[in-house]
């Protein structure tokens, strides 16, 4: 038992995203995955009793070994790493395609009421969405669902952790209610007004222009919950299922 949390401890360290426990099965040539369960439990209980700079997490349907949020300042300034920013159209289409999928385009474009060829093309670049085959309606549109890339980077288990409803209302009604607090705090000079002299960065003109004809307030993941009439379950399409495909 020993060797084989040794032998899992290893392969987490150097796994590049998270290994589900078939793929550790595999590795190890063994029948059953009690083992590896037990394994895997006793590193949870290891690294959460040392509390050092790593921790065992679930996610993306894996494990994956991950330094703790604290220490995010030190392994900043170590790599010095520039993450790619996601403008706030391509998180609005990203939270479509989560929430309605498989969701081709057209369902897309109608929640949130602009083109979005541009920004699910970059989707697919970065790896956050895929595409699951086509509709059977005319014109035969593309399918798209999210990756497990997408679950890794939004710390998220599976499908079934991203927010419901209700929270989403209860998250957009806290902001708004703090939002309120601060503009009434705020004495009338202290409030920033926008002036065509304001500087603007590339990505944040992206978001004002692409999301002007679109809802607003923080709505769209709710638009997406309920979707349009057109992304009902005719003509349904069976997800992919090879290694990448979303797990239900």
């Amino acid at each position: 038992m020993e060797d084989i949390i040794n032998i899992i401890e290893t392969l987490l360290f150097v796994a590049e995203e998270p290994l589900t426990v078939d793929r550790i099965k595999k590795l190890l040539n063994l029948d059953g995955t009690d083992e590896i369960l037990a394994a895997l439990r006793s590193l949870t209980d290891v690294y959460e009793a040392r509390k050092g700079g790593f921790y065992l997490r679930e996610v993306a349907s894996g494990y994956q070994l991950r330094t703790r949020p604290e220490y995010n300042e030190w392994v900043k300034k170590l790599l010095q790493p520039k993450p790619p920013r996601l403008s706030k159209a391509a998180l609005e289409t990203l939270a479509i395609v989560a929430y309605k999928q498989p969701a081709i385009r057209s369902d897309i474009e109608h929640i949130r009421g602009v083109d979005c060829g541009g920004i699910l093309r970059m989707l697919l670049e970065r790896g956050l969405i895929r595409v699951l085959g086509r509709k059977e309606i005319p014109g035969r549109p593309l399918i798209y669902g999210t990756t497990r890339r997408f679950l890794e980077v939004f710390d998220l288990k599976n499908l079934k952790d991203l927010p419901t409803p209700k929270e989403i209302e209860e998250l957009g009604a806290s902001e708004t209610e703090r939002a309120d607090e601060i503009d009434a705090a705020a004495p009338p000079e202290a409030v920033n007004v926008p002036t065509s002299e304001s500087p603007v960065s590339a990505g944040d003109a992206h978001d004002q222009s692409d999301t002007a004809a679109g809802p607003d307030k923080g709505q769209i993941a709710l638009e997406a919950l309920k979707g349009p009439e057109s992304a009902d379950s005719t003509n349904p399409v069976e997800p992919d299922r090879s290694e990448d495909a979303v797990p239900e």
